[in-house]
């Protein structure tokens, strides 16, 4: 079932909000400093290619707090509302709730990237 989900929330808006973690993701990589970022923007590209099956657990310190900060003004709100509006979009239908909620999982993750943990998630 999840490959179902995942194969259809590619089509549905997953590879769009992939698209936007990789350009994001090259923008941060062009400079040194920000290379570490940009390799975390490819490893949540991957996560938005597949997010069925994923939890994210949200925790970190003081260096977590100021990345986030310094990811708001960044990159982040741009991410944080596509990945939004196409959440609420999908919402309107029945049918579109649940990958509109997993829409909403990847928001919040563009909103506070750093201390975030994905976990895998295997239901029995």
């Amino acid at each position: 079932m999840r490959l179902l989900g995942n194969i259809i929330w590619i089509l549905l808006g997953g590879a769009l909000s992939a698209i936007c973690w990789v350009i994001v993701g090259i923008l941060w990589s062009i400079t040194i400093i920000g290379l570490p970022v940009g390799l975390q923007c490819f490893k949540f590209a991957s996560i938005s290619l597949n997010p069925f099956g994923k939890e994210i657990r949200y925790g970190g310190g003081a260096g977590s707090l100021l990345m986030n900060i310094i990811w708001l003004f960044f990159g982040g709100v741009e991410l944080a509302l596509v990945n939004l509006v196409i959440g609420i979009i999908l919402c309107i239908t029945v049918i579109g709730i649940p990958f509109g909620m997993q829409f909403f999982k990847i928001a919040r993750l563009s909103l506070l990237p750093f201390g975030a943990v994905v976990e895998r998630v295997d239901y029995i």
